[in-house]
């Protein structure tokens, strides 16, 4: 359980950590505060939270990948201590990070196909596919005649 707990520590350091140089920041900070405050005063995480975000920032604009580096180990220790003092911290958390991650397209599949074309001359580009008309299938043509 441990193990686990570690790993999600480190998703949710990485993610906020991600965030901090983000526009979404302002949007997660206050959740984040509230997560890691556990009840007491969620000021004083804001402003530690807020603190990072500048250092963090300020390391990107130097180049320091260390210190940016010694932001995101911060909060994975915090967050650890936080999972492991309160075990029903990791659900929330959890729901947290589901609420972040990137939302998938609900539109269709789309493969991917790689084709090679060997020999021959070829003086214009070769397009390979099955429609080339925005996916919809072409109607057979009728000729006079036709059954």
């Amino acid at each position: 359980m441990e193990a686990e707990l570690t790993a999600l520590a480190a998703s949710g350091a990485t993610t906020f950590v991600g965030l901090m140089a983000t526009e979404a920041w302002t949007q997660v900070r206050g959740r984040l505060a509230r997560f890691l405050g556990r009840g007491e005063d969620g000021e004083v995480v804001d402003a530690e939270l807020e603190e990072s975000r500048e250092e963090l920032l300020a390391a990107h604009r130097d180049g320091d990948e260390e210190a940016a580096a010694d932001v995101a180990a911060e909060w994975r220790i915090r967050l650890r201590r936080t999972l492991r003092d309160d075990p029903e911290a990791a659900g929330e958390l959890r729901a947290i990070l589901d609420d972040l991650a990137p939302r998938r397209p609900d539109g269709p599949a789309v493969a991917i196909n790689h084709n090679t074309i060997h020999g021959g001359r070829y003086h214009a580009p070769v397009i390979m596919a099955q429609w080339v008309n925005d996916g919809v299938s072409p109607t057979p043509r009728r000729e006079p005649g036709d059954a």
